[in-house]
């Protein structure tokens, strides 16, 4: 497994802890989720830019993945479900540096491993809309 995908599969856990744990500051979790998910500089750097970044922009995540999930009520979706769609949100809008079919392509992998198969389809569908709508070309 490469580094960057380890790095989305513990930032999704930070976050599933966090949204858990509603209104707990990530910084003051970090050093305990880290002491029990020892890793490497790069993957805990990566990691962490990405529960950074979606924590900081969560409001707007939010708001675009209910306007895109037609008919799904954002606290009733899975808790995996919603918190890869908000990591992958933040790297398709937020990061220069992640090509957009790869923060969708890692992000169905996360899904299937963490979630159903019935999730990665759900999650392809709303992380394509987005990127056609809001990244074109």
């Amino acid at each position: 497994m490469g580094k960057r995908r380890k790095a989305r599969e513990l930032a999704l856990q930070f976050l599933y802890q966090l949204d858990l744990r509603r209104g707990e500051d990530p910084a003051s979790s970090s050093e305990e989720f880290w002491s029990r998910h020892p890793v490497d500089a790069d993957v805990r750097a990566f990691a962490e830019t990405l529960v950074r970044g979606t924590t900081l922009h969560r409001e707007k995540i939010d708001e675009l993945i209910t306007q895109y999930a037609l008919h799904w009520d954002l606290e009733r979706m899975a808790v995996a479900d919603r918190n890869i769609l908000r990591a992958a949100i933040f790297e398709l809008l937020w990061t220069a540096d992640v090509p957009p079919k790869v923060a969708i392509n890692e992000a169905i992998e996360v899904a299937k491993k963490f979630s159903t198969q019935e999730s990665s389809r759900f999650i392809n569908g709303i992380l394509d809309r987005i990127h056609k709508e809001l990244r074109p070309g």
